[in-house]
C-alpha cells in the first residue's frame, strides 16, 4: 500500500474550504443584489432614475456572471474572486453619491447605506484575514467620504455619520477576526489531516517492518534447525549414530523454542495468562537467541501477580528494543529490568554494545525507519518517556517511564 501525500490532502482541505467560502460569497452578493434592486424599485429617487437603472441592470448582469464563474469552479476564482467585492463597493459608493446629490430630500441613499454592512460580510467568507482587512478598510473609507459629501444636502449632524461609521468599523472588524478564526480553523484540520497521513504512513511502514522481522526470525532461527536437523536425521539413518540422534532432538527442541517465542511475540496472550515478567522472560529469550547474546532479566521489584493497564505498551517497547540491540549492537550481554514504583512501570534495557552513535537516531528518521521513533511517540502519548543515554563502559541504556495505573 503506497504511503498517503500528506501535503496534497492539506491542500485539498485548505482549497476545499476556500470554495466553500466563494460559494456562500457569492450567495451572500445575489442577496446584495436584490437588496439594491428593491431599493431603487420601492424607494427610487426623484432624479437619474434611469442612470441608477442602467446601473443595478449593468451590476446585476455582472453579479450572474461572477455567480457562474465561482461555481464552475475555476482554480483562478479562489485567488481572484476577491477582487469582485470592490466592484461591490464601487456600485454601493455611485448610487448613494448619485441618490442623495441629485436628491437629497428622498430616502433612497440613507437605505443603500445600509448595503455597505454586507461588503465586510462578503470579505469574511475568505480565508485570507489579510485580503479580508484589505477590504474592510476601503469600505470604510468610502462609507464615510460617501457620508460627508452628502452630509450637507442630507443636514446630518456630524456626531450621527461618525456613529453610523464606527458601527461599519465594528462590523469590518469583527469581520476580520472571524476571518481569521476560519482560517485557524482549516489549519487545524489541516494538522489533523497530516498526522492521519502521518499515522496511516507509519502503520503501513510499522506493517511492512513486522513482516521482514518475523520472516528473518523464521528464517534465521527455527529454519536453520529444521534443516539441521533434518541432515542429522538422514545421518542417523545411515549410520545408526546415538549423537546424530542427540543433535535431531536440540535441534528441534530449539525450534520449538523459536517458533513458540515468534507467535510470542505476534500475539503475547502470557500477557494476560502469565503477566507481563514471564512475557517479557520468553520475549528476550527469543531475542538472546537471535542475536547471540546473554540475558539477564531482573523483575524482583514487579509483583507476580501485578497486571496494569501499560503492561501492553511495555511489552511492544521491550520488544522494540530488543530487536534493535539483537540487529544494531553487537552485544554480549543485555539486562532487562522491570520495576514497579508509586505507581509507575519503569523498564530498562542495558546493552554491552557499540552503542549509537550522535545523531544516529535523527538519520534514521530521516531515513524513514520510525520503529524507534513511533514507539516513544506512544509512551509520551500514555505521559511516560522513553530515554537514551550511554552505559559504561560501552554499549546504551534505554528507560522507559510511564504511570501504570493511568492508561
Amino acid at each position: 500500500m503506497p504511503a498517503p501525500r500528506s501535503g496534497s490532502d492539506v491542500a485539498g482541505v485548505a482549497l476545499e474550504h476556500a470554495r466553500r467560502g466563494l460559494v456562500l460569497q457569492a450567495w451572500l452578493r445575489l442577496v446584495l443584489l436584490a437588496f439594491v434592486v428593491l431599493t431603487i424599485l420601492n424607494v427610487p429617487p426623484e432624479r437619474d432614475l434611469l442612470a441608477c437603472a442602467l446601473i443595478v441592470a449593468g451590476y446585476a448582469l455582472w453579479v450572474v456572471g461572477v455567480t457562474v464563474w465561482v461555481r464552475a469552479g475555476v482554480p483562478s476564482a479562489v485567488r481572484m474572486a476577491w477582487l469582485a467585492q470592490f466592484v461591490d463597493l464601487a456600485v454601493l459608493a455611485v448610487l448613494t453619491l448619485l441618490t442623495g446629490l441629485a436628491a437629497p430630500q428622498s430616502w433612497t441613499s440613507d437605505v443603500l447605506e445600509v448595503g455597505f454592512l454586507l461588503v465586510p460580510v462578503l470579505a469574511a467568507t475568505q480565508l485570507r484575514p489579510r485580503i479580508c482587512a484589505a477590504v474592510v478598510v476601503p469600505t470604510v473609507a468610502v462609507y464615510l467620504a460617501a457620508g460627508i459629501v452628502t452630509r450637507v444636502a442630507n443636514e446630518e449632524p456630524w456626531a450621527a455619520l461618525l456613529l453610523r461609521t464606527l458601527v461599519l468599523a465594528g462590523v469590518g472588524i469583527g469581520c476580520v477576526g472571524l476571518s481569521r478564526i476560519q482560517r485557524s480553523r482549516v489549519r487545524t484540520i489541516g494538522g489533523l489531516v497530516r498526522e492521519r497521513t502521518h499515522l496511516l504512513a507509519e502503520l503501513t511502514d510499522l506493517e511492512q517492518r513486522e513482516r521482514r522481522t518475523l520472516s528473518e526470525h523464521l528464517h534465521d532461527g527455527a529454519l536453520q534447525y529444521v534443516l539441521a536437523a533434518r541432515q542429522d536425521l538422514d545421518e542417523a539413518r545411515e549410520t545408526g549414530d546415538r549423537l546424530a540422534f542427540t543433535r535431531v532432538e536440540h535441534a528441534l527442541a530449539e525450534s520449538s523454542q523459536l517458533l513458540r517465542s515468534a507467535v510470542t511475540e505476534l500475539h503475547p496472550a502470557v500477557l494476560d495468562r502469565a503477566g507481563l515478567p514471564v512475557a517479557l522472560r520468553e520475549l528476550a529469550v527469543g531475542a538472546g537467541a537471535r542475536g547471540r547474546f546473554a540475558v539477564d532479566l531482573d523483575v524482583r521489584s514487579w509483583p507476580e501477580d501485578l497486571r496494569t493497564p501499560a503492561d501492553a505498551l511495555l511489552y511492544r517497547t521491550a520488544r522494540e528494543l530488543l530487536a534493535n540491540v539483537a540487529k544494531h549492537a553487537a552485544a554480549r550481554s543485555v539486562t532487562v529490568a522491570l520495576a514497579h514504583i508509586d505507581d509507575r512501570a519503569q523498564l530498562t534495557v542495558t546493552d554491552d554494545g557499540t552503542g549509537i552513535p550522535d545523531g544516529a537516531t535523527q538519520r534514521s528518521l530521516q531515513q524513514g525507519h520510525i520503529g524507534l521513533t513511533s514507539h516513544a511517540l506512544r509512551v509520551e502519548a500514555a505521559g511516560g518517556t522513553l530515554t537514551l543515554h550511554p552505559a559504561r563502559p560501552s554499549g546504551t541504556v534505554a528507560v522507559v517511564d510511564v504511570p501504570a495505573g493511568l492508561l
